[in-house]
């Protein structure tokens, strides 16, 4: 049998089929780091999609850091990869919405009552500077500003265990932000600064509780929209 024959394939997309095709030899350990795929013409071959499908899945495994793609040296699987299985295991799941919002969830939740014990006066410091931002850029698009609120969080939690769960935390939050065709500013500062008051107060409750609320919020606004 080839080494990159997979079986049937029941995903709903094409790319989304043949980027589970690769995580799933990555996870058996057909790939490994370091390894080079085949060329475009080959895997397009081998997986019968067209150059803009396969070019999609490359791409998505690109921004999952699961891959890097040079001019001359072709698709490479990242040496780190083995010691960040979560972006392998986001990769199978990261159009499934609702899934990936309630991972969100999970993992913030965790982090945010974490980050109470560890949180620094310097980060809280870079935490409200995120909020000022949002206030000064309430008519733009401030996605960016609400991905370093969260980002802030997770990092202050100071869990070398976790940290591959961050990097996937940052995608997901990534994906799902692309996913919010509204702003609310308002809201967004609101809640943000009730958790930013928690995580000061060092209120492990306080900081679930309205770290919850505001991740509901979200959860609603873009499953609404689909």
């Amino acid at each position: 049998m080839n080494k990159f024959s997979s079986g049937n394939i029941k995903r709903t997309t094409l790319s989304q089929q043949v980027l589970d095709n690769i995580v799933n030899l990555l996870m058996s350990g057909q790939l490994k780091p370091g390894d080079r795929l085949p060329s475009e013409f080959e895997l397009m071959e081998q997986f019968a999609v067209s150059r803009p499908v396969l070019r999609e899945s490359l791409s998505a495994l690109e921004t999952l850091e699961i891959v890097t793609r040079k001019p001359r040296d072709g698709t490479i699987i990242n040496d780190k990869i083995s010691s960040s299985p979560f972006k392998a295991m986001l990769a199978l799941s990261i159009n499934d919405v609702p899934a990936i919002i309630e991972a969100r969830m999970v993992l913030e939740l965790g982090l945010v009552t974490m980050a109470c014990e560890k949180i620094t006066d310097e980060e809280l410091e870079r935490l409200k500077r995120t909020i000022d931002l949002i206030e000064e850029n309430r008519d733009k698009d401030y996605g960016y500003l609400d991905q370093e609120f969260h980002r802030i969080i997770a990092e202050a939690a100071e869990n070398p265990v976790v940290e591959g769960m961050i990097v996937a935390l940052l995608i997901a939050h990534k994906k799902t932000d692309s996913l919010i065709t509204y702003r609310d500013p308002d809201l967004t500062i609101e809640h943000h600064l009730a958790i930013y008051l928690a995580l000061k107060q060092r209120d492990h409750i306080a900081a679930y509780n309205a770290m919850y609320k505001h991740l509901s919020f979200v959860r609603s606004k873009i499953l609404g929209k689909l």
